[in-house]
C-alpha cells in the first residue's frame, strides 16, 4: 500500500493536483456489471445516520472555472422533467432503502435556487414525505447564488428550516469575477447577501477563489475584508483549477507561488478575525458547530445521492450517473435520466466496487484532510490493522514536518495542510489514478 509518487515530488511540486473532496472520484466510476440492484447494496449497511443529498443541476451560466455538473439556462420543460424524473427516482430508493434515518440533508448543483420559489416547495416536499427528511428537523445545506438569492426563494428556504445557505462570490473585484466568465456586479452580490441575513436562516456560508486573474494580494485582501461584512458563520477559499490566460509569470514566479502566497494571506487573515481552519478550504466562526447537531462520520456513516450528478456509497460499493462537463454531454445524461423507466432506479449501473485497501484509503483520506486528523485506534479497531503499518509512507509526513502525531492522532501540520492537493493524490491507490486517468471526458 505505497504511494503513487516519491516523496520529494509532493516536496517539490505543485501543491495544486487535485481536490480531494471524495475518495475514490467520480472519474474513476465505470459501467457495473451487472448492475447492483440497490436493495442488496443497502442490505447489509448502517442506515441510523445517512447523508440525503439530491442534485439541481441548473445555473443561470457556465462559470468558466466550473466543472460541475450542470447546464445553463435550461428550458422550462427540461426542469420539470427532471423533477417528474427526481420523484419517480425517489419512491424506488426509499423502497430499496426500508427503514432509514437521516442525520443531515443538502441541495447542491448547479444552484438549487435557481428553481422557482414553487418548485423549490416541491422538492422538500417530495424529501420530507418520501424520507422523513424535513429541513426544520434536520441541518440542511441549499446553495445559491448572487443572481437567483431572490426574496421568494429565501422565503422558502427560511420557512422550511433550512439552516445553511451557501452562496458562491468568488470575488469582490468584478474584473477578477469577469475574467472567468461571471456577469457579476457587486451590487447584486450585495443585495443577496442582505436577502439572506434578512431572511434569518442560521448559517451563511461564502465561497470566494484566490488565483483569478489579475488578482493580486491587496485584491484577495479586499474581498476577504468585504465578506466579513456579512458576518459569515463560514468562509471557503478555493484555489483556482483553471489558468488565467494572463497575470500568471509576473516578476518570474509561478502560478502555484501566487496561490500558495495568497492562501497563506487569506489563512492568516480570517485566523485573525477569530475563525477557526477546519480543513484547508474550510473556516468557520469560533464556537461553531452547535453541540445538538446529530452525529454524522463522512469516513463511516453512507450518503444517498438523488438526481443527476449525486453520488451514493456504501462501504463497499460507490455510485452515480454517469458523469460529464461539457454542455453536450450533460445534456444527454440528463435527457437519458428524465426518460428513464422507473424500474431503472432500482438499480446502481455507474460506480465502484472498493475494495478493503480502497476503504481503508478513503477512511484514511478522509480523516487526514480534515483538522481533526486520523484517530490510530478507530482505524485499527476498523480495519483489524495499523495505519502506520498498512500505509507506511505516513511515516514519511511526520520527517517532513507535513504531519505530527500526539495522543493517538495524526495530524497535519499548517505546511501540510497547505498541501493537502498534493497530499490526497499521494494517498491514491495506483488502480483508482489510472482508472482516473483513463476517463475520457464528455
Amino acid at each position: 500500500m505505497t504511494p503513487t509518487a516519491p516523496l520529494p515530488d509532493l516536496l517539490n511540486g505543485s501543491p495544486y493536483l487535485s481536490y480531494t473532496y471524495a475518495y475514490p472520484h467520480k472519474t474513476a466510476y465505470r459501467t457495473l456489471e451487472p448492475a447492483v440492484p440497490l436493495q442488496s447494496a443497502w442490505a447489509d449497511e448502517r442506515k441510523s445516520s445517512l447523508f440525503l443529498y439530491l442534485h439541481i443541476p441548473f445555473c443561470e451560466m457556465r462559470c468558466g472555472f466550473c466543472n460541475l455538473f450542470t447546464t445553463a439556462n435550461a428550458p422550462r420543460s427540461l426542469e420539470q422533467g427532471y423533477l417528474d424524473a427526481l420523484e419517480r427516482q425517489a419512491r424506488r430508493v426509499k423502497d430499496a432503502l426500508g427503514d432509514a434515518v437521516f442525520s443531515r440533508m443538502a441541495l447542491g448543483g448547479g444552484t438549487p435556487t435557481y428553481l422557482e420559489a414553487r418548485d423549490l416547495e416541491r422538492v422538500f416536499d417530495l424529501l420530507g414525505n418520501t424520507f422523513g427528511a424535513w429541513p426544520s428537523a434536520l441541518p440542511t445545506s441549499v446553495e445559491s447564488s448572487p443572481a437567483t438569492a431572490s426574496p421568494e426563494r429565501l422565503a422558502v428556504l427560511a420557512e422550511r428550516g433550512v439552516s445553511r445557505v451557501s452562496i458562491g462570490v468568488q470575488s469582490f473585484v468584478e474584473s477578477e469575477v469577469h475574467s472567468v466568465g461571471r456577469a457579476q456586479k457587486n451590487a447584486e452580490v450585495a443585495r443577496a447577501l442582505d436577502t439572506i441575513r434578512a431572511a434569518g436562516i442560521p448559517e451563511l456560508n461564502i465561497d470566494l477563489i484566490y488565483g483569478l486573474a489579475h488578482q493580486t494580494p491587496e485584491s484577495w485582501l479586499h474581498s476577504l475584508g468585504e465578506a466579513l461584512r456579512w458576518s459569515p458563520e463560514e468562509l471557503f477559499l478555493y484555489p483556482l483549477y483553471v489558468r488565467p490566460l494572463t497575470g500568471i509569470g509576473r516578476l518570474g514566479r509561478s502560478w502555484d507561488d501566487e496561490r500558495l502566497e495568497l492562501y497563506r494571506l487569506g489563512r492568516d487573515f480570517l485566523l485573525g478575525a477569530g475563525y477557526v481552519q477546519t480543513s484547508m478550504r474550510r473556516f468557520q466562526k469560533a464556537g461553531l458547530p452547535l453541540g445538538t447537531e446529530p452525529e454524522y462520520s463522512c469516513q463511516q456513516d453512507g450518503m444517498v445521492g438523488l438526481g443527476c450528478g449525486a453520488r451514493s456509497y456504501t462501504r463497499g460499493l460507490h455510485y452515480s450517473s454517469e458523469y460529464a462537463v461539457g454542455a453536450v454531454g450533460v445534456r444527454e445524461i440528463l435527457s437519458d435520466f428524465v426518460a428513464r423507466p422507473d424500474e431503472s432506479f432500482g438499480l446502481a449501473s455507474h460506480g465502484l466496487h472498493l475494495s478493503t485497501d480502497e476503504q481503508r484509503r478513503r477512511f484514511l483520506l478522509q480523516s487526514l484532510l480534515h483538522v481533526s486528523g486520523l484517530q490510530l485506534e478507530q482505524y485499527r479497531a476498523l480495519f483489524g490493522s495499523g495505519a502506520h503499518a498498512d500505509f507506511p509512507a505516513l511515516d514519511r509526513l511526520t520527517q517532513t514536518g507535513l504531519a505530527g502525531q500526539d495522543s493517538g492522532v495524526l495530524r497535519l501540520t499548517p505546511a501540510g495542510l497547505e498541501r493537502s492537493d498534493a497530499i490526497g493524490p499521494w494517498l491514491y491507490s495506483a488502480a483508482v489514478q489510472a482508472l482516473s486517468d483513463g476517463y475520457a471526458w464528455k
